[in-house]
């Protein structure tokens, strides 16, 4: 006891008794560097008094951050910026803040969310693209260098508390397996939390999730949306960090998955907006144009862009058609208020802590415009579209009450997406389109902002967020982290721009997305449209295509080309452009579209590369396709030694979901297979009688027609050598299972391939010792 005592007498004298203040830091080092440890003569601890405690702590008075980025959502989307979902809670912060109606983001979600962590260029990040179409060409391997670290890691060295709940999509699909290597995960690029997804969408329903490194599984609830999980989940982190830690400050990196496809919403959010979009997507751009004046956001005399010549007009449509396309603009729209409707929780709950006045509040209104991947006609299923399958008005009206909820994957027209990208003409996608990167921002610090609800109108990027919060909490930029030199932040600082309408900020910026190319300088902007967002070809060669120019200064919405009239301006931008592209490792443009998806074409990393066989163990699960082996468009072979109950049921090995996939498993101890092809055609392969217990060895071959992708082939089954089944799979989807769902052994997580596996979840009832995979290598057979 008298121990005891003395121990917490000694720690209390230390911490009242330091000698002398802490040395200044350098913060342009992270991590600080520790001050030197001093050593002692003196045996007895009471003659000595100890060194001040070293403790970083962020500069007094730094704010907490929190950066809300939306999805896929359009300039002219938000009810905050003039478009038709009522988004309460922006338009509250608005009030409240600053609208910034110049706001650019690079045309797609990972190249957008690489470059606002960062504060660099997305080449600069090695993002040119998605990393599930990443090459072997600086700027586009889709591997952020470890010279360019993020406002996480600089934050969080220099006394923050991070977090981030979301979507991530900045981690190469191929790293994303318990191989690794991590270091481009979030909780190793300075979220000292993270809870959310991997990659570019998932299942609003039923989420592959992960907690830190660790997938979790979602709570078996009819109503559980993620959406609502991941508002829970931040405002409980920000509560139990700020209930120990009151004085040390937070950033919160808040990214849902809303408005991206799936868009997955409940109900009672979808039947606010009935009847809402029946006048059509024709009608709906001149209303928003319209309140888009009256809010200031676009100025007097803005007229509409054209709209693509591809994009029927609305009066053209039957009345079949016109029924389908306004529905799926209301279940957009419910997504999109249902989401702010949450952000309003989490911003609410700040309030409430009395922390709301000194957190400096991002508010994105999406990290590209509206997708217009959806095609003409929108689809129940967005993985038909990835595989090239049509979907039809008649087959699509079938799921119209249920459009938004479990049972669906939609996507809306692309005619919609131009319309929520109102007043330009083009969509996501498009770099050298304001439809493809202008996206308004909210700002709201109650604390700092001196006049509230006002509009700024300088030209600003999605790179200039960094420098702003390091402005913001008194923090230089750092020169290394982990030791290793940074490349400059190339980003501008946006603080300036709070309380002066004049402030100056960037004054060039480039744009470039897989051909889609243009250079802003000065108020001019010269562009190329390369490639439509639904188109697989480019309108020309890179090399015989010519430079639009545009005086943004008098046309907001790029109506007028003067290239013409402006021939030396046009040479000047066009020399900055390759200036800019040749610095930023822009260069040399990949425009190859499905081309990009062959991993061996591009020089992309594949765990799978050159293997035939994968064999797998129990429990192994949450496989995404870029770290499985690839039996699409081929001959394979699925070899299971089991052991099994009487009556056994689960699945033993499954892949994808209930929008694509297949799945080898016991039903009432019969072995099958079923092939679900993109979630309208399931065909089974049964054996006839149930397997006895005990030991058994179940193999399924599939012998494919050949002809080219996603032709059909007939299935097999096999029990211990002997054939039990046999049938004919009449198609296969050629690219893609999913986009979310993964592999399991001895499961089929999140949504399931077939609907009934005997047993919750589908978790094999037996034992598995092993799965052998089997795919034909080329010009061979697989071994019987």
């Amino acid at each position: 006891m008298h121990s005891k005592v003395n121990c917490i007498l000694i720690g209390l004298y230390c911490l009242s008794a330091g000698a002398s203040a802490q040395e200044p830091m350098d913060r342009t080092h992270l991590p600080i560097r520790e001050p030197h440890r001093p050593l002692y003569s003196e045996l007895d601890a009471r003659k000595v008094r100890p060194p001040a405690r070293f403790q970083v702590n962020a500069p007094k008075g730094a704010p907490n951050v929190v950066i809300i980025l939306l999805d896929d959502m359009g300039f002219g989307a938000s009810s905050s910026f003039g478009g038709p979902a009522q988004m309460s809670t922006a338009e509250s912060l608005a009030r409240q803040g600053l609208r910034y109606n110049h706001f650019h983001t690079t045309a797609l979600c990972a190249p957008t969310r690489t470059a606002l962590l960062s504060g660099r260029n997305h080449h600069v990040n090695n993002m040119g693209s998605v990393t599930e179409t990443a090459t072997a060409f600086p700027g586009n391997t889709g591997q952020r260098p470890l010279n360019v670290a993020t406002i996480a890691s600089m934050l969080r060295y220099n006394g923050y508390s991070t977090a981030h709940f979301g979507k991530n999509h900045e981690t190469a699909a191929w790293e994303v397996s318990p191989s690794g290597p991590t270091d481009r995960w979030p909780t190793r690029s300075g979220f000292d939390k993270f809870y959310g997804f991997f990659g570019g969408e998932t299942n609003q329903w039923a989420p592959l999730i992960y907690d830190g490194m660790s997938p979790v599984e979602v709570p078996n609830d009819s109503n559980y949306n993620f959406m609502t999980d991941m508002t829970n989940k931040a405002i409980d982190w920000v509560r139990f960090q700020q209930a120990l830690t009151p004085n040390k400050p937070f950033f919160v990196y808040f990214a849902p998955g809303a408005t991206h496809a799936p868009h997955h919403v409940p109900k009672e959010w979808i039947a606010k907006y009935r009847g809402k979009f029946d006048q059509g997507w024709d009608q709906l751009r001149s209303e928003t144009l319209a309140r888009q004046i009256r809010q200031g956001v676009v100025p007097a005399g803005t007229r509409l862009a054209p709209k693509p010549s591809d994009v029927r007009d609305w009066a053209s449509l039957s009345p079949e058609e016109q029924r389908l396309a306004a529905r799926q603009m209301e279940v957009f729209s419910a997504f999109a208020e249902y989401a702010d409707f949450e952000i309003g929780r989490l911003l609410d709950s700040l309030r409430q802590q009395g922390k709301l006045d000194n957190t400096l509040v991002f508010y994105i209104l999406g990290d590209n415009g509206t997708s217009a991947e959806g095609g003409p006609m929108g689809v129940f299923n967005e993985l038909s579209s990835l595989n090239l399958v049509p979907e039809t008005v008649p087959e699509m009206l079938k799921h119209y009450d249920n459009w938004g909820d479990a049972s669906t994957y939609p996507h809306m027209a692309y005619g919609w997406a131009i319309a929520a990208d109102t007043p330009f003409a083009w969509a996501k996608q498009v770099a050298s389109d304001f439809g493809g990167t202008r996206n308004g921002m909210i700002v709201h610090w109650p604390k700092k902002i001196q006049k509230s609800g006002e509009i700024r109108s300088q030209f600003a990027h999605v790179i200039d967020i960094v420098p702003t919060i390091l402005d913001a909490a008194g923090l230089p930029q750092p020169k290394t982290v982990d030791g290793i030199p940074q490349l400059p932040i190339q980003g501008k600082s946006l603080l300036p721009t709070l309380n002066n309408k004049q402030a100056a900020t960037r004054a060039a910026q480039y744009f470039e997305m897989a051909g889609n190319r243009a250079i802003y300088k000065d108020g001019w902007f010269a562009r190329i449209l390369h490639r439509a967002p639904w188109s697989p070809q480019p309108r020309e060669a890179l090399q015989k295509e010519k430079w639009e120019l545009y005086d943004t200064r008098n046309d907001f919405s790029l109506t007028q080309n003067v290239a013409a009239k402006h021939p030396d301006k046009v040479k000047q931008l066009d020399a900055l452009f390759m200036s800019e592209a040749r610095a930023n490792h822009v260069l040399p443009i990949d425009d190859r579209s499905y081309e990009r998806l062959n991993a061996a074409l591009v020089g992309r990393p594949d765990l799978m590369a050159g293997r035939t066989s994968l064999t797998l163990y129990a429990g192994m699960r949450d496989m995404g396709e870029n770290v499985f082996i690839n039996v699409k468009n081929k001959s394979s072979s699925i070899t299971a030694e089991v052991e099994v109950p009487a009556g056994g049921n689960g699945a033993i090995l499954a892949q994808g979901g209930r929008f694509g996939g297949y799945s080898l498993y016991l039903k009432d101890g019969r072995p099958c297979y079923t092939y679900n092809f993109v979630g309208v055609t399931r065909t089974t392969v049964a054996a006839s009688q149930s397997l006895p217990a005990g030991k058994a060895t179940i193999r399924y071959e599939f012998q494919y027609d050949g002809g080219g992708p996603g032709k059909g082939g007939l299935g097999t089954l096999f029990v211990n050598g002997k054939q039990v089944a046999q049938g004919r799979i009449e198609k296969t989807q050629p690219f893609i299972f999913s986009l979310d769902e993964t592999a399991d052994v001895g499961c089929d997580n999140a949504t399931p391939v077939i609907d009934d596996y005997g047993v919750r979840n589908a978790v094999f009832t037996g034992k598995i010792d092993k799965v052998v995979i089997e795919i034909q290598p080329p010009n061979g057979k697989i071994s019987p």
